[in-house]
């Protein structure tokens, strides 16, 4: 099926063109019926205007309302020229059509061919006069500065006109472009909100769920070493593995539910980073200190910066610090709200390219929220990861 052309103005407004034509063939059919000239005389006229009608009908008005290049028309235009100049030499009354088919001449023909084709078209009551009378006729002398005037008034009508068209049609383009501009954002819109999407997604999860398996693994293998050695230890990891387990299955629905982290959704920030640091001290030998003061109301979006930052920051320091001491301090001052994870292990050098996903997922959380994310480390100087977001 071809794609419909949108409509424009002068498509919305061709109807009050029509009439116009139809009202100016009628009256000058009247104005012909009315003449003194003789009856076969009028008939001929009459005829020949009708002529042109119908010849507009099957030529000119395809090129108008198809939009076809105006230069198939040239049939058209000489066909009126011959019948316009047969009905005017018959009847004079037949000049008033003059003020539609000029015109039409513009909207049918190439600028420079509707100016020559009007131009002679005015030019057809000076023939008459000269066919029937003579050039002593002195209707002449009041006839040829007329039709001059009248050529000239029709030339500046029928630019206008073309330039009206144009316009119509230019605008009408610009329309279309502009809507398929407006498509194709909408398109890099949906894209970029998808790619949004998996971005977040991938960060929830593995500041989520695969933070929870690590756990989960990490227990079970010292439930495996302890199975024969130290039960009651066995035991206790075995229950730490267990409620890991079910946190994880609680954040995975309420992931699913588009929900608040269950962490936050169960109290406040305050307890879930303890709670965060609690649960450190029992899956590891590390000894955590967690000192977190009074901290004003927060947006979800920022309460969840945090908590993600405290996790990804103690899941680092169990896979790679190696350290022994680990200190969380959570804080308000200067409008902000500070979370600092500090420990004594290894350290890094910053410079180097070495980031994985989960520092760069807890910089992008923190730019979503207007926050920032440093981290100051060394070689054997241990680690210190700040995160600040607004109050």
């Amino acid at each position: 099926m071809d794609e419909q052309r949108p409509v424009d103005i002068w498509d919305r407004w061709y109807w009050i063109w029509e009439i116009y034509f139809a009202v100016a063939y009628l009256a000058t059919i009247a104005l012909i019926l009315i003449n003194d000239a003789t009856d076969a005389a009028k008939l001929v006229s009459s005829a020949a205007l009708t002529g042109i009608v119908v010849a507009y009908v099957l030529l000119g008005r395809r090129s108008v309302r198809d939009h076809e290049p105006k230069g198939k028309g040239y049939l058209f235009g000489v066909i009126v020229l011959v019948l316009f100049l047969i009905a005017v030499v018959s009847c004079s009354a037949t000049g008033y059509a003059l003020f539609a088919i000029c015109p039409m001449a513009f909207m049918t023909q190439p600028v420079g061919m509707a100016s020559a084709l009007t131009g002679l078209l005015v030019l057809t009551p000076v023939v008459s006069v000269v066919v029937h009378n003579g050039f002593g006729d002195p209707a002449l002398g009041t006839l040829l500065p007329m039709s001059a005037l009248m050529i000239v008034f029709g030339v500046f009508i029928g630019r206008w006109i073309t330039k009206v068209i144009e316009q119509s049609k230019e605008r009408a383009e610009l329309i279309e472009k502009l809507e398929a501009s407006q498509a194709e954002v909408a398109r890099l819109s949906r894209e970029a909100g998808t790619a949004a999407e998996r971005e977040r997604l991938a960060r929830e999860i593995h500041d989520t769920l695969a933070q929870g398996f690590t756990s989960i693994v990490t227990l079970t293998q010292a439930i495996e070493s302890e199975m024969d050695t130290d039960a009651a230890a066995a035991k206790r990891h075995l229950a730490l593995a267990a409620r890991t387990a079910r946190e994880n299955l609680a954040e995975a629905r309420a992931m699913v539910a588009a929900l608040t982290p269950s962490a936050l959704a169960a109290g406040t920030l305050e307890d879930a980073i303890r709670r965060q640091a609690e649960r450190l001290g029992e899956e590891s030998a590390l000894r955590v200190n967690c000192v977190i003061s009074p901290l004003p109301p927060l947006g979800t979006a920022a309460e969840v910066v945090v908590l993600r930052a405290a996790q990804e920051a103690l899941t680092n320091i169990v896979k790679h610090a190696a350290a022994s001491t680990v200190e969380l301090r959570l804080a308000a001052s200067g409008g902000v709200v500070r979370l600092m994870v500090i420990d004594d292990g290894a350290g890094f050098d910053t410079a180097e390219p070495s980031e994985g996903f989960g520092l760069r997922g807890m910089r992008a959380r923190a730019e979503q929220v207007g926050g920032s994310l440093t981290i100051q480390s060394g070689r054997s100087e241990g680690t210190t990861v700040t995160l600040e977001v607004p109050a």
